[in-house]
Order: C-alpha cells, then structure tokens, then sequence
C-alpha cells in the first residue's frame, strides 16, 4: 500500500537520554501533547497518560482542565488548531516547559455538517476541513519540526475513523476528511522516517463521547446508518478513553503487534475493548 514504510527503532527513554532514571512503563518521563483536550476522548487519554506519569500539553479551543493531581506536570492553553502560529506558539511553549515532545496526538476534530452533501452549506464545509484536515496538518509539521531539533526521533498519532475507509451517507465531509488523515499520515511518515519520527492513524474504534451522543440523536433521514450507533449504546459496546490511550502508548514504543503492523500501513484500527460478559 502506498505510504507503507519501516517503522522507525522504538524511541529513547529518558534514561537513554541522559534525562530521569527508567521506570517500569517504558514512556516515564515522556512529554506528550493532545490537541482536542477539552472532553471526550482527548480529555480521557489526558487523564490517563497523567496516570501514567507522562508531563503534558493539553490545548483545545476552550482551555482544557488539567488532570486532577497532575496539575504541576501540565500545561494547558487555548489554541485554535487551524490558526499556524498559535499552534507553533504552542508548541515552543510545550518545550519551553518541558525540554521536549516525545509523543504528539492531533485528536482534534469535527463531524459536523452531518445529512446529505446536496444540503450541506458551503460555510460548514469549509470550517470541517480547516478542523480535521489543516488542523492535522499543521499539528504534525509543528511536531515534525520539534524532532528534527534535536536528536531522539518521535511519536506522532493522528485520530483517524473507520469512517476513512467505510463510506457512510450523510459524513461526506467527515469521511473524506478522515480519509485524508490517513494518507498524510503515510506520506509524514516518509517524509521524517530518517528524522525518527513513527507516525501513525489510529482509528480509536467506538468510544461514548459527545460526538457519539450527537450522532444518535441526528435524525434518521439525514444519517441512514442511526440504527448501528443506536445499538452501541444499547449494548454499550464501547472503547474507554483509557484502552484507547493504552493503545496509543503500546503503539508508540513499538510494544505490541499492533505497532509491527503499522511498520506495514501507518493506519491502524484499535481494537475492540475486552468485556466480561
């Protein structure tokens, strides 16, 4: 497939780089960034990767909380992810902080305008794919530029969907939009492979956010599929933010098979969440 490459060595821990002594969990010490932090499933990863004794940039439209008792290792900020110098600002401001960025997710993201593409007002259109493209876009020069700074190479995680390879009527924008997050992703990945830099698309299968909540409420002649999400919640088939922050850390050290797959595609489905039955 194109944009298939071999997945860079797993990244130093700070121990390797002269910084703090290795912990058990091989990302201690790492400074990761989350954009979208506000709710949902970025501010669900946040609170887990604080869990997991990372240091943190959380930033979204409306200033994220910090993670409870992890207030001294986080830094949060309001930052629109379209806007090219707020989001190289932050960045600076991550590092100035912290000294680096091991671990970088554009989780930032829209689904609106959901119904027909013939129904959708241009203005709407317009404001999705500045979001979900030019966000990711910008976030991952912004990171790309951060690892070739300095030496130790990278972990960049763009949130992709399902939606990017299973075309539901009434996403147009939306499945476009994740499709193109994919595929830069592959061509990133090229691009700063030689830099260190792993970049991935990860589909955090179904998770219960605000966004699901929307989705079941929008009627069924604008959105056919309804039924499909309505049964998730009915059964509550979903991924926590915490298996799916789990994931996204396994998958960037380069710990599971998951992350074998991706030196093969940079796209990858997480997946389903064990449930006691």
């Amino acid at each position: 497939m194109a944009g298939n490459v071999d997945a860079p060595p797993p990244l130093e821990s700070p121990a390797a780089r002269g910084g703090e002594p290795a912990a058990d969990e091989p990302w201690a010490g790492w400074v990761a960034v989350v954009t979208g932090a506000s709710r949902g499933i970025g501010a669900g990863m946040a609170a887990r990767f604080a869990a997991r004794g990372l240091a943190l940039g959380l930033c979204a439209r409306t200033t994220p909380a910090a993670p409870t008792g992890a207030e001294q290792r986080t830094l949060v900020a309001s930052v629109d992810v379209t806007d090219e110098t707020a989001i190289e600002d932050f960045a600076d401001a991550v590092v100035d902080r912290f000294g680096r960025i091991d671990l970088w997710v554009n989780n930032a993201g829209v689904l609106a305008p959901i119904g027909p593409l013939r129904a959708a007002p241009a203005a709407e259109l317009d404001a999705h794919v500045r979001t979900n493209v030019v966000g990711v876009l910008l976030g991952s020069r912004a990171y790309a530029r951060h690892v070739r700074s300095r030496p130790g190479g990278g972990a960049l995680v763009n949130i992709s969907s399902g939606a990017s390879t299973n075309p539901y009527a009434g996403w147009a924008a939306y499945c476009a939009s994740k499709a193109a997050v994919d595929h830069l992703t592959r061509v990133v990945a090229i691009e700063e492979a030689d830099a260190g830099l792993r970049a991935l698309a990860v589909a955090p299968g179904v998770v219960d956010t605000d966004m699901q909540a929307s989705i079941r409420a929008t009627p069924r002649e604008d959105f056919p599929s309804l039924d499909r999400f309505l049964a998730l919640a009915e059964d509550d088939a979903f991924n926590s933010p915490a298996w799916v922050a789990d994931r996204i850390l396994d998958l960037a050290v380069g710990a599971t098979t998951q992350s074998s797959e991706a030196g093969r595609d940079v796209v990858v489905r997480i997946a389903d969440e064990p449930r006691s039955r």
